[in-house]
């Protein structure tokens, strides 16, 4: 797809999303509904005191925010802030001292992520309207990127990478979720528009993701696959895709995986 075309996709498929979460419908994936990615990925202490709406919405890979190891008085960039679960977390670990930027492209998911600020009464917070492509904050302003199952999204992976390496501070940290790719996987999945928009379709092959981080100029690069994924554990979802998964199961199983990404801009 062109890059604009599959832009207005995925806003239209988080535009839905939101919508349904402000609503009090679950925009993701219980195991019996859809796919195995976004299921139990944050502990139940965790959430237990933020906005329903803020986890309805929430549709990552993982847990950024306990992967990154957050401390008090640090400025965080939420890539792809959604809902603002990531951002919500986040902040509670900075603390009054620090502060969270959330970034997202999608109107719907802003006012959600906004509503669930105000419910969640969080000052340390501000949701931005961009695109990680083009991320609306200064060189060296932040101290830690985060990211959940949005890297993956973006048609031009290398110009996230290089965005995200200006504005972070010299010595400044790397930490998200995403799919990663591990061997060969067939065309006709690169192919489909919803496991692009899933983040499947568009994850990076493992060693594509270090070559590209390498170029944008970071340093202790570490990719840690913590869920490989079979056919089986997402039947529903990729037949609602249009996908036969007898036959396509062979040639996708344990390729993907949802991995901890971690780097480190030189100081």
């Amino acid at each position: 797809m062109r890059d604009q075309a599959l832009r207005d996709a995925i806003k239209q498929k988080y535009g839905e999303a939101a919508t349904k979460a402000a609503t009090g419908s679950t925009s993701c994936c219980a195991p019996s509904c859809c796919d195995p990615i976004t299921v139990d990925l944050y502990k139940q202490h965790e959430v237990a005191d933020l906005p329903a709406e803020a986890v309805a919405a929430s549709l990552g890979c993982g847990n950024p925010t306990a992967l990154a190891e957050l401390k008090p008085g640090e400025t965080v960039l939420d890539l792809g802030s959604g809902g603002g679960i990531d951002v919500l977390l986040s902040a509670r670990r900075v603390g009054p001292a620090g502060m969270v930027y959330g970034l997202d492209m999608t109107d719907e998911m802003l006012a959600l992520a906004r509503e669930n600020q105000r419910k969640a009464g969080v000052h340390n917070v501000e949701f931005l309207k961009g695109e990680i492509e083009h991320i609306p904050l200064p060189d060296n302003a932040v101290d830690v990127i985060i990211s959940n199952c949005v890297i993956n999204l973006s048609a031009d992976k290398s110009r996230v990478l290089h965005e995200a390496f200006r504005v972070l501070k010299p010595g400044g940290r790397f930490a998200v979720s995403d799919v990663v790719v591990r061997g060969e996987v067939p065309a006709e999945i690169r192919r489909n528009v919803e496991l692009w928009i899933g983040c499947v379709a568009g994850a990076l092959d493992e060693q594509e993701y270090r070559r590209l981080l390498g170029e944008a100029g970071f340093e202790g690069i570490d990719i840690s696959a913590w869920r490989v994924y079979k056919a089986a554990d997402a039947v529903n979802f990729l037949t609602s895709a249009g996908i036969n998964v007898d036959e396509i199961a062979p040639k996708v199983d344990g390729k993907f995986a949802s991995a901890f990404i971690r780097a480190t801009k030189p100081g």
